[in-house]
């Protein structure tokens, strides 16, 4: 907890300060992805693609292409450690001992690799584009987005000396605890950190989640569940929290031959998984292609799940159309989970923990804002250190158009003409949410 950041980002005398020190340093859910893909899909071939949806903020004038490249090279050297390897094979996630096979768990050690990728530049922007196989580069994503957060965070520290350094980490530590005392004696909270890809720094992102664990889990109460952050959680010996996210449905959705195997497609999906995991981890993700939609179409099986994150859609509406549609199904929601995970403040969590509280399981994941909440901390008034949107999307599968549709039209991703189609097959209506900040 004791780290001098002022110290450490104005210091900088080594010729290579990696980023990405280990490759659990990436959100849990990629490794449980990363099983799914190697198990069913190990010969399928993607693209994805790293974008910046702030596009005020020309990236390509703040971030060096070659100190990224020499990042990514970096990272593409490393290899899972072998203690790494035992606390996988060994460790209980979500109640369960063997969630990584053998089989699996012997080919990542041995012969995990990340594709090749290219770096571009456009319009102020750096591109980042991964081509092979699936297996290759699914796990690229967080790595890349926390690898761009980073260097944009450096190039914004390297302006200033080390006495504004020491104000602008006292006031993020104070905005810190501000937010952090909002949630100390909120009854039956439940906070998980998710803010790895967006991040200011790995170590920022440490310092919160201990400061989360240290403040939140006391007396008994454990209002923080644990961090999406592996590195983190095998480090500290807190929970991996994760399950899937909207790259496998859109990559079923694009190898459907037919209009009958699209629409089908976001079924086959859950089925594959529940099969793949033996029933466990059965949180599902619907806003993929549209979440009224989803549920209005869903098999009765898939009411039997443990729970949906909402990620798109204002999750008050997602929370409680989901609810209902327990009930019109038989199920009681108050055995099921609800998680929200988009975009979310400390205010969100209280308001969202109350107005759901009792009535259903609910959780937070809570990301960019917590790991990466800067504003008005800049000792010269600066906006170079707020957060900005960066995702990565999956773009072609086997060749052909990836798509997502969302409950936010906001965050749809594709082609236009593949985006229609879709629409017209999934019968999803366009509606545009919130502005997307984070």
């Amino acid at each position: 907890m004791n780290v001098n950041f002022a110290e450490r980002a104005h210091n900088h005398n080594w010729k290579l300060d990696p980023i990405v020190r280990s490759l659990l340093d990436t959100d849990f859910y990629k490794l449980l992805m990363l099983q799914f893909i190697w198990k069913n899909f190990a010969q399928v071939q993607v693209t994805s693609e790293v974008v910046n949806r702030t596009v005020r903020v020309r990236l390509a004038e703040r971030i060096d292409a070659g100190a990224l490249r020499e990042q990514m090279e970096h990272v593409r050297g490393l290899r899972f450690r072998r203690s790494e390897m035992v606390w996988l094979a060994g460790n209980t996630f979500y109640g369960v001992r063997t969630i990584f096979e053998p089989g699996f768990l012997e080919w990542l050690e041995k012969d995990f690799r990340l594709s090749p990728y290219e770096i571009t530049e456009q319009d102020g922007q750096l591109i980042l584009r991964f081509s092979g196989l699936w297996t290759e580069v699914t796990m690229w994503e967080v790595y890349a987005l926390a690898m761009v957060s980073e260097l944009k965070t450096r190039w914004a520290l390297s302006h200033l000396s080390e006495l504004e350094l020491d104000v602008l980490y006292a006031r993020a530590k104070t905005r810190l605890w501000d937010k952090i005392e909002k949630l100390r004696d909120v009854e039956g909270l439940n906070v998980s950190d998710f803010g790895t890809r967006r991040r200011h720094s790995f170590l920022w992102q440490e310092y919160c989640v201990q400061a989360m664990r240290l403040s939140l889990n006391q007396g008994g109460a454990t209002r923080f569940a644990g961090t999406s952050n592996t590195a983190l959680a095998y480090k500290h010996d807190l929970e991996a929290i994760g399950t899937n996210a909207h790259e496998l449905p859109m990559a079923m959705a694009a190898l459907a031959r037919t209009d009958e195997e699209l629409k089908a497609s976001q079924y086959k999906v859950l089925e594959l998984w529940q099969k793949s995991y033996g029933g466990a981890l059965l949180v599902m993700l619907p806003d993929t292609f549209g979440t009224t939609q989803f549920l209005a179409g869903a098999p009765d099986w898939v009411a039997d799940w443990t729970g949906q994150r909402a990620d798109s859609k204002d999750p008050v509406v997602a929370g409680d159309e989901y609810i209902a549609w327990l009930m019109m199904r038989g199920r009681d929601p108050r055995g099921k989970r609800l998680i929200a995970s988009d975009g979310l403040d400390v205010e969100d969590i209280v308001r969202l923990h109350r107005y759901f509280h009792g009535r259903i399981r609910f959780s937070a994941g809570w990301g960019t804002l917590l790991t990466n909440d800067f504003r008005g901390c800049h000792p010269r008034g600066e906006d170079t250190l707020e957060p900005i949107s960066l995702v990565c999307k999956l773009m072609t599968v086997n060749g052909r158009p990836a798509v997502k549709l969302s409950d936010n039209a906001r965050k749809s991703t594709g082609p236009e003409e593949e985006v229609a189609r879709y629409r017209r097959v999934f019968g999803s209506v366009a509606e545009e949410g919130a502005v997307v900040m984070v």
